[in-house]
This record gives structure tokens, C-alpha cells and sequence, in this order.
């Protein structure tokens, strides 16, 4: 990319400030490229804890993009129902659903290649085969992924006209003064950082419509566990809707508390999020079918212990 020369306001940043506010990366990755040796500072390789002088020229070498496949590799599954048009499974937390940058193997994918040889169909390419709706890295829960084309375009119809069923269990901090609540706010990128979103008339602008339909299933002592019905699936929909009403999932390591005590204790690695239920016409017989999968075991154990206080 072309040189950055700095300016008096940018003296004494951080190299991966300055990166992020002026070549508009995110911190993670100003970071990771000052690792790999891809900055310059007056054509010299930075140091990753330099600090921008006046009058400094910076130059980034993006890396060549590495080419990925999704490779078959033999990985647990837990299917929920499978014929010859659709398949579908109970991702477990911690699991991504396709290779991406920093994931390259070990994904949703790259079991159900191994699982189906291969017979995924082919609409969103060699990287996401078969892939029709995503549900985040640290939730967990019930997914259909397409074994053939005219399934995958069947499914994909049904998500856009907003016709599938999709509902979730979460547990938040704090109570509520409502029993049901519709959040409809748009939802788009945060501009300080490209990997969360926001939710509300500052992404008017650049935002997609979004909707959540939230119902309390269970009040517990400073806990509220929250039935969620999406209309509409944006990215991070119903985390970034929650927080933009000031209520936060258990365990959510990026719209979360930063002090979140009970995700602590428990040892959680990611939110309290679940996708319980999933319901659709399906491509094949024309008849609606619903599928649902029941919360795990670290969930339900969060429960017990607040059920006992």
C-alpha cells in the first residue's frame, strides 16, 4: 500500500493505532501484521511497540492471501437428522462453521465433508460448501447445511422471505422490567472496530433492518434467562440487540461485562447463547419440519446453581 507520512497529532501513538485510525485496520490486525514483519517505518521493519515520531513514513506489505480449501477431516459429529437433501447438526461451542482467516481446519466443514464424502452442495463455493445460515464460534446449537444445490437455494428463499424459525435460549446479567420485548434496530459494523457491530441510528446509514423478539423464560436471582425469536439474521443479532438495550450475555468474551464473575467461576469459553430450535419448509417434500436441541450440560449447570440460591 502507499506511505503513511505522520502527522503532529499522531506523535507518541502506537504503531497499531496509528495503523488502525489512519489505514482504517483493526487493532488484531495492525497487531498480527507488525508480527510478521509487514510494516516499515522509514523503510525500516517496526518494532511491535514502536511509537510514531513526527514526520514518520509508514508503509504496509499486505501478504499474499493463502489460497484454502475445505478439507475432509474426520471429526465428531452430532447429526440431528440427515437425508439424501439436507443435513442437520448440534454445533457445539467453540466450533467455527467454515474455513476463515486464523481457521483454517477444524471447522463445521471440514467434518461434513469427511461425514458426506464430499455431497454438500456447491452455491457458496470451496470455502463454504453446503453452508446456508452461520450461528457464531462460541454459541451453540442447531444448524441445517445443504447437500444439494436446489436445497441450498430452497433454504436460502425461505431465510430471506424471513419464514424459517429460528429461536434461541440465552442467559443474561440483571433482570428485566418487561416479560416480552421486540428490539428492531438496525444493525452494521462499528466503525472503531471492524469485527463487533452496532445496533441503532448512528448505522442508519449503513445498517441492515433487524428484529428480535425477546420473552423471559426463567427470573433467578441477578439472572434472567431469555427466550429469542429472530426475524431477521444479521451478524452477532441478537448479542449486539441485547447490548444495545444495556443487557449482556453470560460468558460473552466481546459484547459481555468485563467483569463477569459466574462465566469465570464456571470456566465458560464463549457466551450462554443456544440455538434451541430451527423449523423450515423442506426442499424436498414441501412439508414444514422443526428440529430442536437440547441446552448442554455447562449451560444447564449455570441453571441448577442459580435455581438453588
Amino acid at each position: 500500500m502507499d506511505r503513511i507520512k505522520a502527522e503532529v497529532v499522531d506523535c507518541g501513538k502506537r504503531l497499531d493505532v496509528f495503523l488502525s485510525e489512519r489505514a482504517g485496520f483493526t487493532r488484531s490486525a495492525a497487531q498480527k501484521l507488525l508480527e510478521n514483519g509487514c510494516v516499515a517505518v522509514n523503510e525500516k521493519i517496526a518494532a511491535k511497540n514502536y511509537k510514531i515520531k513526527e514526520s514518520d513514513e509508514v508503509r504496509v506489505e499486505m501478504p499474499e492471501p493463502r489460497v484454502v480449501n475445505a478439507e475432509p477431516q474426520n471429526i465428531p459429529l452430532d447429526i440431528v437428522y440427515e437425508d439424501e437433501d439436507i443435513i442437520v447438526v448440534n454445533k457445539p461451542q467453540g466450533m467455527v462453521v467454515h474455513p476463515a482467516a486464523g481457521n483454517f481446519d477444524g471447522t463445521l466443514v471440514n467434518a461434513l465433508m469427511f461425514h458426506t464424502k464430499g455431497n454438500l452442495s456447491a452455491m457458496n463455493g470451496v470455502i463454504r460448501p453446503g453452508i446456508v445460515h452461520r450461528i457464531d464460534k462460541d454459541t451453540s446449537g442447531i444448524l441445517v447445511v445443504a447437500k444439494t444445490n436446489a436445497a441450498h437455494l430452497s433454504l436460502a428463499e425461505q431465510i430471506k422471505a424471513h419464514t424459517v424459525t429460528r429461536e434461541y435460549i440465552c442467559l443474561i446479567h440483571g433482570g428485566t422490567n418487561w416479560d416480552e420485548l421486540t428490539v428492531d434496530k438496525p444493525i452494521g459494523r462499528d466503525p472503531k472496530d471492524r469485527k463487533r457491530m452496532i445496533a441503532g441510528a448512528s448505522v442508519l446509514k449503513d445498517g441492515r433492518d433487524a428484529v428480535t423478539h425477546f420473552s423471559v423464560k426463567q427470573r433467578y436471582q441477578g439472572y434472567t434467562l431469555l427466550g429469542c425469536r429472530l426475524e431477521t439474521g444479521r451478524t452477532h443479532q441478537i448479542r449486539v440487540h441485547l447490548k444495545s438495550i444495556g443487557k449482556h450475555i453470560v460468558g460473552d468474551p466481546v459484547y459481555g461485562l468485563k467483569e463477569d464473575r459466574i462465566a469465570k467461576s464456571a470456566g465458560l469459553c464463549g457466551q450462554l447463547l443456544h440455538a434451541q430450535k430451527l423449523g423450515f419448509i423442506h426442499p424436498a417434500t414441501g412439508k414444514y419440519v422443526e428440529f430442536t436441541s437440547a441446552l448442554p450440560d455447562y449451560f444447564l449447570c449455570i441453571l441448577d446453581k442459580l435455581q438453588a440460591l
